[in-house]
């Protein structure tokens, strides 16, 4: 008996789904920004290989993340907007070592970082990435093993980082603005209340879910659990939020096996800052063109960026590719749910008239 042909509509929507997933978007990034964005991100871990502290290289490394805030403006206006960017990723990160100290006030304290982020960033008409990398660095600062007295030090490393992003940022603008010209300041966004204040209260209190779940688990080190669910929820519509966590979900899986590898060769501080260098390279060039081809290369190198220190005394391997994968998919699931009901106009109705009443009329928008 010949098994039968699956349904003409199956097909359909596993051809739709394909598209969807293989479609690569065009790129207008020139072919050094990447490598001006490895150098940011990997110089300060490149200094921690040399005085054998790859911990503070780690946590500099984190702060020059804000170089990938750079756009195509002139060169007042980018720099402004990176000095910005690094004060407010070196609060961030304070705010989530501290929440550290006081476990209750995490799941409150990284809700509340989400919604000002995204509420300032959207006012302001913060490009790509958004306020991603604002909260992950909270995240990650919330879960780092430090003691109460290490806060200072990595406070300041991490705005070293940030101070040498802006560096770099400066001397490769100039560059930059000799072989190409510079695109307009983009405008703000109307200041409508959904834009400002409903989205961003929403997708925080999912962002503080996904943590109070991750929580409630007692899942170790879950820092990865509230940016992925940060990561998928901000897709402009359901379609997008959909086509994200699908992205995020295979390019995790497939970088955590690319993590396994990597974490199974013999390491030292050079190599492991040489690799996560070209980590940055390869990501940077990617993301603008197919997000789950990035994910691919970001998994591992949040992995390194994050735990290789811990995996240097002793951590097993297998057991972290276990837990960022359980982090990914209940990330992936929050964020899911809030992006349906962030679309859902019977939610956004109910939830603007709840919202404003909470809200003083001369605070509105």
């Amino acid at each position: 008996m010949e098994p039968q042909a699956p349904p003409s509509g199956l097909l359909a929507l596993l051809r739709r789904e394909a598209q969807h997933f293989f479609t690569l978007a065009r790129s207008d990034r020139p072919w050094h920004m990447p490598i001006a964005a490895a150098a940011a991100t990997g110089f300060p871990l490149l200094t921690g290989a040399y005085f054998g502290h790859m911990d503070y290289g780690q946590a500099s490394s984190l702060g020059g993340l804000i170089f990938l805030y750079l756009s195509n403006t002139p060169l007042a206006s980018r720099m402004v907007t990176l000095m910005v960017c690094a004060f407010g990723m070196t609060a961030c990160y304070t705010l989530g070592v501290i929440s550290h100290f006081v476990p209750v006030l995490m799941m409150p304290v990284l809700a509340g970082m989400a919604i000002l982020v995204l509420m300032i960033s959207r006012f302001y008409g913060l490009g790509m990435p958004g306020g991603l990398f604002f909260i992950m660095a909270a995240s990650i600062g919330a879960y780092s093993p430090l003691g109460i007295l290490d806060v200072p030090l990595f406070v300041g490393l991490v705005s070293m980082g940030g101070l040498l992003a802006c560096l770099i940022a400066f001397f490769y603008s100039l560059y930059d603005l000799r072989t190409r010209p510079p695109g307009p300041v983009p405008e703000r966004p109307s200041p409508s209340f959904d834009f400002l204040v409903f989205d961003p209260v929403v997708i925080g209190l999912f962002v503080g879910v996904s943590l109070a779940l991750a929580q409630l688990f007692q899942l170790h080190n879950a820092y990865w659990v509230p940016v992925s669910c940060l990561a998928v929820i901000q897709g402009v519509s359901l379609r997008a939020v959909w086509n994200r966590q699908v992205h995020r979900l295979v390019g995790t899986a497939l970088g955590l096996a690319l993590a396994w590898g990597l974490l199974m060769l013999p390491l030292d501080p050079w190599s492991l800052s040489l690799i996560m260098m070209g980590l940055t390279l390869i990501i940077e060039t990617l993301v603008v063109r197919h997000y789950a081809f990035a994910v691919v290369f970001i998994t591992p190198l949040t992995i390194l960026l994050v735990e290789a220190a811990q995996l240097g005394r002793g951590g097993s391997p297998a057991l972290l590719i276990e837990a960022r994968l359980f982090d990914t998919v209940l990330g992936c699931l929050v964020g899911l749910v809030g992006g349906y009901c962030l679309h859902s106009p019977r939610f956004r109705a109910i939830g603007r008239q709840a919202l404003r009443r909470l809200i003083p009329e001369r605070l509105l928008p």
